[in-house]
């Protein structure tokens, strides 16, 4: 009979390095958080002269990079923070896993497995890998460089559709194939010198077991190069990209199998138990899927950090042109799909500081003193080149005439140079989510959802979730924390502790079965749908704006 519960005193680490930070969580064996801590990139690491994490380049267009040994150094600073805290016992630590932004890629240089197997306790990470990395600047999913080389794998497997059909999703410049296959063509001696290609996840296990880690499924199938329903690398895709691919990326592996023991470094530099497991680590995304305990085809949970995502589960593949379908991380049998937004938080502050003093106090005034369907003022706001609609940066307003959110017959628009203050964030804060409404609904995502989870930084905001609730018609639920990668990583850890100690896979729901509300996972409900009239008008309100969208990408798009 299978043993489902955790060892009383076990704790679980979760990692979640994304754009802007890494962020460490601890759960103990009630999954319940011990302690978390957090590193800053810009304000705590300032040497790397990094804006919101990252370089842009202003010679290449589109090209969005982070420094790699930044990565390494806040990984540094955080297990330093959580040894002084003196809350956490490192010993009782059973197993750890991480999140990673996903599609950012690191290029070991050939010998750097010799420096992964060969730390000493007594140096911080960042002065031993100096050298270990080809080139030190990781491209990550800001990244709008690769268009050429997007069309390119499309054409050497059929079409985008076809792209779709094998990997879950057409070619996105985001996606590593090809980001590599950029690399491989604009600095072959980069790519000549690689031993190893890791995603930001496994580069995270990597470090954390003392040699390369397997991508997982789930990370994996963001790449462009892996068969989703095989769970294989796509040998077309693979010489289609750049070649001897396929040993620079090494094999692949479930998101809840072991992906080693935590390496030597760790256990006496910081008193880690030797037989603590490492659970393979996976993307920011599915993370937070974990970590929002999305278990049933219905529910809808939506991501608001840097990018913007939407994301559920099903038990179809079906490919489109649009959106991504990946291996659900916490259940082999389904899948997770997605829809992500690059113009999320940095487009909110930039909106916030040119209309609202830079106060979020102001701009909620403002987003309540316009009153909902803003009168028919409609915003497009991209200020990095978007993903979902592919359009480049700028700013587009238009007024609706004769719009009463009845009928769209007699209404027209007009383009329009400025909006007022409270407009202008009433159209940003509409615009952004009829925009994933009307995605959602065209990629076959339910509408109306039965309930709508959000997280990250802006679901801390209460006049955004009734925008929400309002524009998609359900109600929306947040969770005890915002952060819910690095809580999902954590999960993860204990999942992937229990399915190893098992023998093999279990549900992840029977960590918390019918004592949800009682972990760091319960969830609460904020916004209600309270006008089941002006659901109705937003319905009218959002085939408006796919129009006007299409018609920019007519014009405009990639």
């Amino acid at each position: 009979m299978e043993d489902l519960c955790l060892p009383k005193d076990a704790l679980f680490l979760g990692f979640d390095s994304s754009t802007q930070s890494l962020k460490a969580t601890v759960l103990d064996s009630n999954l319940c958080i011990l302690t978390s801590e957090i590193v800053n990139f810009d304000s705590e690491l300032p040497h790397y002269k990094t804006k919101d994490g990252v370089y842009r380049d202003s010679s290449v267009s589109g090209r969005i990079v982070s420094p790699t040994l930044m990565w390494v150094e806040a990984l540094d600073l955080v297990l330093q923070r959580l040894q002084d805290s003196k809350i956490l016992d490192f010993k009782k630590i059973a197993a750890v896993s991480g999140s990673g932004q996903q599609h950012g890629s690191v290029y070991w240089k050939k010998g750097s497995s010799d420096i992964l197997s060969s730390l000493d306790p007594k140096k911080s990470l960042v002065d031993q890998f100096d050298q270990a990395f080809s080139t030190k600047e990781s491209p990550i999913w800001m990244d709008s460089s690769t268009t050429e080389q997007c069309r390119a794998i499309e054409n050497a497997v059929g079409g985008p559709l076809a792209l779709s059909k094998l990997t879950g999703s057409r070619a996105y410049e985001r996606f590593t194939g090809p980001q590599i296959k950029r690399i491989f063509e604009t600095q072959p001696d980069v790519y000549n010198d690689t031993e190893r290609i890791s995603l930001v996840s496994s580069f995270v296990a990597s470090i954390l077991i003392g040699k390369y880690a397997c991508i997982d499924h789930t990370d994996g199938s963001g790449m462009n190069l892996m068969d989703v329903k095989e769970r294989v690398w796509l040998k077309q895709a693979l010489k289609a990209t750049a070649p001897d691919l396929e040993d620079k990326l090494g094999k692949l592996a479930p998101a809840h199998a072991v992906a080693g023991l935590i390496a030597p470094y760790f256990v006496q530099r910081y008193q880690f138990n030797k037989e603590c497991l490492v659970i393979q680590c996976s993307g920011d995304n599915p993370n937070s899927l974990a970590g929002l305990t999305i278990n049933t085809p219905g529910d809808l949970a939506i991501s608001l950090g840097t990018s913007d995502t939407v994301f559920g589960i099903t038990m179809d593949h079906n490919p489109s042109l649009e959106g991504h379908v990946l291996p659900n991380p916490v259940d082999p049998k389904s899948y997770m799909v997605m829809l992500c937004y690059k113009n999320g938080s940095l487009t909110r502050e930039d909106i916030r500081d040119r209309c609202a003093d830079k106060s979020w106090d102001v701009f909620n005034q403002y987003l309540k003193q316009a009153p909902p369907l803003n009168g028919g003022k409609l915003g497009f706001y991209y200020k990095d080149h978007e993903i979902l609609p592919p359009l480049p940066i700028g700013y587009h307003r238009y007024t609706l005439e004769n719009f009463n959110g009845d009928t769209l017959d007699g209404v027209t628009e007009h383009e329009v140079k400025e909006f007022d203050p409270p407009s202008e964030i009433r159209a940003l804060i509409e615009g952004q989510f009829l925009s994933m409404r009307g995605h959602a609904e065209r990629f076959g995502m339910p509408s109306p959802p039965k309930r709508i989870i959000a997280t990250g930084g802006a679901s801390a905001n209460h006049s955004i979730l009734t925008s929400i609730a309002s524009i998609f018609g359900c109600n929306v639920y947040t969770v005890q924390r915002p952060d819910s990668a690095s809580l999902g990583a954590a999960l993860r850890a204990a999942h992937g502790w229990l399915c190893n100690r098992n023998g093999g896979f279990v549900p992840i729901s029977c960590l918390y079965k019918d004592r949800l509300e009682n972990t760091a996972f319960g969830s609460k409900l904020v916004a209600m749908v309270e006008d089941d009239k002006l659901v109705a008008k937003y319905g009218v309100l959002v085939k408006k704006r796919m129009e006007i969208e299409n018609q920019l990408v007519l014009k405009l798009g990639r």
